[in-house]
Formats: C-alpha cells, structure tokens, sequence
C-alpha cells in the first residue's frame, strides 16, 4: 500500500506528530510506503508564532516533500496544480489523503484520482455550526463528498455534520483530533515546579483563568472579559484569580482597551504569543482554560491544556465539546453568547464549589484516548479499509 498525504503547512506541529507516529506504523510493514506532501512552510497568519531563531524545537521524523519554502498564500493556484500533479505521478500511490475540498488544486487531485482509479480519503474540519452555510455552497460539498472513498473527522460533530450531507457512516473513518501529549506535558512538569516565582515576575495572581489563541473576532475575548469583570464582583475569593489572555492579533488594542475601561489592569494580563512548545510555561501557572469562542471547528488548545491537567470552560460552539468536555467532571460548557452564564462558572471556580483536583485529573485522563498514536493507528486502518 502506497500512501499519499497531501498538506498545506509544515509548521502544524499537531499534524507532525500524527505523520510521526503513522510513519512509525508504516515502517514496521514492508509492503507499506508513506510520503507526505507538505505545500507551504506556514500561513502569514501565524508567522508570529514560528520558533525563534537559537530556540531548540521538537522535531518530528517523517517521509514529505516540502514543496514551496515561503508562505502558503505567496503560493498560487497554478504552482499548486503542477507540483501536486508531478509529485502524485510520479509517486503512484494506492490511496490518497486530501486536507479538505476549498483548495482547488486538491480537486483537481481529487479528478485525476478519480479517473486513476485511486481513492481518495476527504479530511473534514467543519461542523454544521461553525459558520452560516449557503445552500450553493452545501450542494458543491455534497458532490465533492459523494467522489470520496472515505473521511477523517475533528470529531463526532463534524462526523455528523458529514452524515447530514449524505455521507454514508461507514465511510467515516476517524472522529479525532490530537496534539503532542507528551511533548506539553514535559514542559508542563518542568515550570510548574517555579509557578510561585514566575507569577510574581510576571505580576499574576495565586490563580488564574487563562486563554491561549489568536486575538481576533471570532474567539469572542470581549465576553470573556466582560464575564470575569462580573464574576470577580460576586465571588468573595475574586483577590486570589486573575485572567491571562495569551496570544496576539488585530483585537490586541480594542481589548486593552476593554481592560482598562473595566479597571480590570492589575486583574487581566496580555501575554504576547509563543511558540506552541512554550505554551505550556504559562499553562503551568493557570488553573482553568476558557475558550470562549463563537466558531471553532474542533479548539485543539482544549487538548493542550488538559495535557497539562487543566479543567476546561468551552463554548458549546466548539467542536471538541461533545467528544472531550464533560460538564461538571473535567470543566464546563456554556452559551457564548450569554455572559451571565459564563461568569456564573468562573464564579463557581473562584468560590470553590467544585472539586477542581477532581476536575484536573479528569481532565488528564480525558485526553489520553486523544494520543498522536491512537489517531496514527486509526488513520492506518482507514486507510487499509479502502484499499482492501
């Protein structure tokens, strides 16, 4: 069996880990070849977060090609066409994994797959309520679906989504998501022995709620500031929490703003981004996770910080929730559009009305069956299902 994988960007290290530990598999069969076509080096949207130039970085052993060392949009449509047409020529492969159907030279792929013979394995991130869908848009998918052998979900929401969209069930394939468990946990163990030190440098409370993402619309910061600056007036631990938002993006300045309306300067900490393998340093000197977002296909920060044995407050729009939220056992799920209810929880976590060890250990276990491995070995299968 000859396995193609195509990709958009080298710099997902979540995706890394996962072709690491599928390569693994591969290479303990002799009759198994895998090779990954990675597109691009990184998005510009996320050129902030690349490793420092003297920092030392996990790397991550597969077989890929990189075809273009710049950024994915100083790629055209053309370069696309060509260079995945040649690799996959001259690769011969037996199966096929596209990253998703938006990019037309993956379609194309797709056609000439389809014409070779070669079926093709669809991943799909979109659930039915991460974003306003067009009828245009949803009979387009219906048809570049129906062409698929099978699919590899972020989980069971965007599984069902499919299966709206006449997907048969049996061709779904994986409902997982994963990142480097072990990798953050390591970094994890190492700065939380300095958690006391650290906060006092950086100013921070003894506990603290944090948020770790892009500073844009979607992920609906205003919310949480407003919830935290309602929840600290009600809880009689409120001097004990502070809230960290770490990232950067273009709401950087409209959310200081907020912040400084709300008196809320010496309470709320704007950390600039980092690399995602130094998450795990400010991770260590939080308590709970809040992802308060209005759309996310899936929220992979929610594997990272239960990595890390943190509780998580997700947004019910988020598509880990059904899969790896339990409200009440490893954190809470809530409205994003009610900041009520979302303070009510913060309350509750101030206050200490509910067992947060309790919640903490949940959280690490609930993200076990979420290993690179579990994921590699479900795609392996997949894959040999559709070509069997």
């Amino acid at each position: 069996m000859r396995i193609l994988i195509v990709h958009n960007i080298l710099w997902a290290h979540y995706k890394s880990v996962v072709f690491q530990a599928l390569q693994r598999l591969v290479d303990q069969r002799p009759d198994v070849t895998m090779l990954v076509l990675q597109i691009a080096r990184n998005e510009r949207s996320r050129a902030g977060l690349e490793v420092e130039v003297g920092t030392t970085a996990p790397t991550y052993a597969y077989d890929y090609d990189l075809l273009f060392d710049r950024y994915l949009e100083d790629v055209t449509l053309a370069e696309r066409m060509q260079a995945l047409l040649q690799k996959a020529r001259k690769f011969r492969p037996d199966v096929i994994h596209l990253t998703g159907y938006y990019d037309p030279a993956q379609l194309l792929l797709l056609g000439w797959a389809k014409v070779q013979g070669i079926p093709v394995v669809m991943q799909n991130e979109s659930t039915a309520v991460d974003h306003k869908r067009g009828s245009l848009k949803e009979y387009f998918k219906r048809f570049v679906f129906s062409q698929c052998a099978g699919f590899f979900c972020f989980g069971s929401q965007s599984a069902q989504y499919l299966i709206q969209l006449g997907v048969k069930p049996a061709k779904i394939l994986l409902q997982k998501n994963a990142v480097d468990n072990a990798t953050l946990r390591s970094v994890y163990e190492k700065s939380v022995s300095q958690r006391s030190d650290q906060q006092q440098a950086l100013s921070l409370r003894q506990h603290n709620f944090i948020f770790v993402g892009r500073l844009i619309e979607f992920k609906n910061l205003p919310t949480l500031i407003t919830a935290f600056a309602q929840a600290i007036t009600q809880s009689a631990m409120a001097h004990q929490w502070g809230l960290v938002l770490l990232g950067d993006g273009v709401e950087k300045d409209s959310l200081q703003t907020q912040i400084n309306a709300l008196n809320l300067t010496d309470r709320v900490t704007l950390l600039s981004g980092r690399p995602w393998f130094r998450v795990p340093e400010i991770l260590a000197l939080s308590d709970v996770l809040v992802l308060p977002s209005r759309s996310e296909p899936w929220g992979l920060v929610v594997n990272e910080a239960m990595a890390c044995s943190l509780p998580a407050i997700v947004s019910e729009r988020c598509g880990c929730v059904p899969d790896l939220v339990h409200d009440g056992q490893n954190g809470f799920v809530f409205n994003p559009d009610q900041p009520t209810q979302l303070a009510d929880q913060l309350k509750q976590v101030m206050d200490g009305l509910v067992d947060l060890k309790r919640m903490k250990n949940a959280a690490e276990q609930s993200v076990v069956p979420y290993s690179p491995e579990a994921v590699a070995q479900e795609m392996f299968d997949g894959f040999s299902k559709i070509t069997t």
